[in-house]
């Protein structure tokens, strides 16, 4: 199976929010993080254990507190290959790209629900 199969859309923002706001799209949205573009280009993340380490921070900018090596994934790569790519690189979330564009973002747990391998792994331990 292929990310763009289960990908979810990703909800972007600018850079110049302050923290707080950035956690009430979060909220309102029901979702874990937010990606920040400037023009075309990925400059961050931003998740709710970025908002939760940063409690004391909620009205400085999310420049100052998101993640900014934001590691990607192309949408035609295999889950059980965005899977290894988030435990090797200890996240939860990969931001998904089309020739260089964002188009979506993928899950530990839209991988989990959705790989076979894993599944199968689970259901004989």
């Amino acid at each position: 199976m292929k990310v763009n199969e289960v990908m979810n859309r990703a909800v972007v923002i600018e850079e110049n929010i302050k923290l707080k706001e950035a956690a009430k799209i979060m909220s309102e949205k029901r979702i874990g993080s937010l990606i920040i573009l400037r023009g075309d280009k990925i400059i961050g993340i931003i998740t709710e254990s970025d908002v939760l380490k940063n409690i004391s921070k909620l009205d400085e900018n999310i420049s100052k507190v998101m993640s900014k090596n934001v590691i990607t994934v192309e949408e035609n790569e295999n889950l059980d290959d965005a899977a290894l790519t988030m435990a090797k690189n200890k996240i939860k979330r990969l931001p998904v790209l089309k020739k260089g564009s964002l188009v979506g973002i993928v899950t530990a747990t839209d991988i989990i629900a959705n790989s076979e391998e894993l599944n199968e792994q689970f259901f004989w331990e």
